[in-house]
């Protein structure tokens, strides 16, 4: 944390306790299934084979591979403003009056053109009139941030909802994620599984995607500087002395760059044709591992014509070089038919199995598959969760969507539309609308501060949490250059506050600790919002439910005052302790407010307890005084020397008797010798 914010902490040893520094970030989702999530032993058979057969006849057990470009798979998409060089992106004519409004809404928001805003939205405004869904759910983005147009919930709901039922996805991820957060998990679960099965066509059949999150702009309050390093794509410094390597005849060099742009890794752009071109090159060299992604490509037809006979041979290839993955696809070409005779499920299940014991994820998820299905094997959904579990906890996003489906429709687990609205959320997100965070953190990395909050702002209307918190640190960080526009201008301080407070909020909800902190000392301090301790402790208590020793101190805090809490010197001294055991670091502040308890507890009352309760107004005056007459440019010359002065002074009277205590040792007694044992002298 900033030590200029900490410096009015609740509390002396509170502000020392704020100067440490906590995790920031979401928690990964793990799931853990209890005995209630499952059915009950007492199920027979018989339930469980009705149950499985209600699966939706047309639900590919395996995933049809059928690729389809992501511009495609997102109609209204903005791709054709920001990656314009492909002409599989150029706008249709029908859609080319609203790509003009966007354009000179993104003009806007990079200039800080408030004018020129407003004929954006009043262009929207007309499209949306005229029945276009793209438009209709840019309009309700508006009218949801308050951007031109009164901020109004209701009106950006009814507008989300009529582009979403004239095919705008963006529209449904955000009528999504507001049922979730309104616990309308029948509504939301239904929307998030249509967008996880449109997700899911992006996803391999071999050899999983790398997890592609956004990226944390920030680390607290200050810049997340590697991160941004390593998203700078063709530009880092790494690199080019990668590329430089390759073109050098390097292999490795050669399938590290074919990898980064098959899955658009480091900040560039998926680009199939480049990362063919890479992987032959290193193949030719002797490249194993670009055998299997070769593999992959012609199964998928991605950048080439699709070619079940190569696939097959570059994955054979690849297993032979033990790449275990491999085997997966391998498995999936027989469980298909795909440039075989014929299916054969006995080998799919071989091929399955010696990939998953090699650890690999994708082996385990499709081994559930055929347990699920019963697929060349005798169904048994207890076998089938297991496998999707342990794939999914390995991060394998198909095995999310398996078990989304488990908990949605009471297959094999027992149904839990929470659950599975949360699995269903994870893989949604990995959809085509996610460009919208490269795009957003490609604007950043120039420079352009406007258009990235405002793309990080439409994505967090999706529900993705990291783009509420780069859209919230960017007010924060910023100001006044976020160009942060209102209803009638520019937004003001107070309106800048309230918006970052929202997305923090939002952010807190879905898990980050940090926004929940923040969420806390806005209402504690009245940053922003009315100050209401009651709600700074449930933010609080948000944290700490996920073992932030910040929140366990500040509630100890709290308790100790009776502030939004009851006052409970046991309870205190519990959260104090559990503070100090979730982080060693945290031992001075914790001893300094154990020891505010203990004089609290025995000197009630007394000057001592008055005192430490006064800290919290006198701290800011003596920084005040600091601030405005120690560090007084004039005034700190003067102090530096008279510190200097003090320094010299001190050191020649050390000099000036060690030289005294020499010339005693000259006139008559003899230094001791370095190995000598010089007894004590007694007292």
């Amino acid at each position: 944390m900033n030590p200029s914010v900490t410096a009015r902490k609740l509390a002396f040893s509170f502000l020392i306790f704020s100067l440490l520094a906590f995790p920031l970030h979401a928690r990964h989702y793990v799931i853990v299934l209890s005995q209630e999530d499952l059915f009950d032993a007492s199920t027979s058979a018989d339930a469980e084979v009705a149950a499985a057969e209600s699966f939706p006849p047309e639900w590919d057990e395996f995933g049809d591979p059928d690729f389809k470009p992501d511009h495609e798979l997102d109609p209204g998409s903005w791709r054709p403003i920001f990656e314009p060089e492909s002409d599989d992106h150029r706008a249709p004519p029908e859609l080319v009056e609203y790509y003009s409004a966007v354009v000179r809404m993104m003009s806007a928001a990079s200039n800080g053109e408030f004018g020129t805003m407003q004929e954006a939205a009043a262009e929207i405004e007309e499209a949306a009139r005229n029945g276009s869904p793209h438009a209709q759910s840019l309009l309700g983005f508006l009218y949801e941030m308050g951007i031109i147009n009164e901020k109004n919930k209701a009106k950006a709901f009814l507008y989300h909802y009529f582009g979403a039922q004239g095919g705008n996805l963006q529209s449904k991820m955000a009528l999504a994620y507001t049922y979730m957060r309104q616990h309308m998990h029948e509504k939301a679960v239904k929307l998030y599984a249509e967008l996880a099965e449109i997700a899911l066509n992006s996803f391999l059949i071999s050899k999983d995607s790398p997890l592609l999150e956004p990226v944390r702009i920030h680390n607290g309050a200050e810049e997340n500087k590697e991160g941004l390093r390593k998203s700078r794509g063709e530009d880092d410094d790494v690199f080019q002395i990668l590329e430089y390597q390759a073109q050098k005849g390097n292999a490795a060099a050669m399938f590290k760059i074919g990898l980064f742009y098959y899955f658009g890794l480091r900040g560039l752009r998926r680009d199939h044709a480049k990362a063919l071109a890479w992987f032959s090159k290193a193949v030719d060299r002797g490249e194993p591992r670009s055998m299997e992604l070769l593999g992959e490509i012609y199964a998928r037809g991605a950048g080439v014509e699709r070619n079940y006979t190569k696939a097959l041979e570059w994955l054979k290839l690849a297993s032979k070089q033990e790449l275990f993955s491999a085997y997966n696809g391998l498995g999936y070409l027989y469980a298909k038919g795909y440039g075989v005779e014929k299916k054969n499920y006995t080998k799919a299940k071989e091929y399955f199995e010696k990939a998953a014991d090699n650890e690999d994820a994708a082996g385990h998820y499709n081994l559930g598959v055929m347990y699920l299905k019963g697929i060349g094997v005798k169904r048994d959904l207890k076998l089938a969760y297991q496998y999707f579990l342990v794939a999914a906890n390995a991060g394998q996003a198909k095995a999310f969507y398996q078990l989304a489906r488990m908990f949605h429709t009471g297959v094999g687990l027992k149904k839990n539309l929470p659950m599975a609205t949360g699995l269903y959320k994870i893989v949604a997100e990995r959809g085509p609308w996610a460009s919208l965070s490269r795009w957003a953190l490609e604007a950043y990395l120039k420079g352009d501060v406007g258009k990235a909050f405002l793309l990080y702002s439409r994505m967090a209307e999706l529900g993705y949490e990291i783009a509420q918190s780069n859209a919230a640190w960017i007010l924060d960080k910023y100001g006044e250059r976020s160009m942060c526009m209102g209803e009638s201008g520019f937004c003001t301080d107070a309106e800048r506050h309230h918006r970052a407070h929202t997305f923090w909020w939002q952010a807190s909800e879905q898990g980050n600790e940090h926004a929940a902190l923040l969420i806390g000392d806005a209402y504690y301090y009245g940053r922003g919002t009315e100050r209401d301790y009651r709600r700074a402790a449930e933010a609080y208590m948000h944290a700490k439910s996920q073992s932030n020793a910040q929140a366990l101190f500040n509630l100890g805090y709290m308790h100790e005052h009776g502030q939004g809490l009851p006052f409970d010197l046991h309870l205190a001294k519990r959260y104090y302790d559990q503070a100090l055991e979730i982080d060693p670091a945290a031992k001075l502040p914790v001893t300094l407010a154990l020891t505010s308890l203990w004089i609290r507890k025995n000197y009630a009352e007394s000057f001592l307890v008055n005192m430490i309760d006064s800290l919290p107004d006198v701290y800011p005056k003596i920084e005040e005084w600091v601030e405005n007459v120690i560090m007084e440019e004039g005034n700190a010359t003067i102090l530096t020397l008279f510190v200097c002065l003090l320094t010299v002074l001190y050191l020649r009277e050390r000099q000036r008797r060690n030289a005294g205590v020499g010339v005693g040792v000259g006139e008559g007694v003899a230094p001791p010798q370095l190995n000598e044992h010089v007894p004590l002298a007694p007292n």
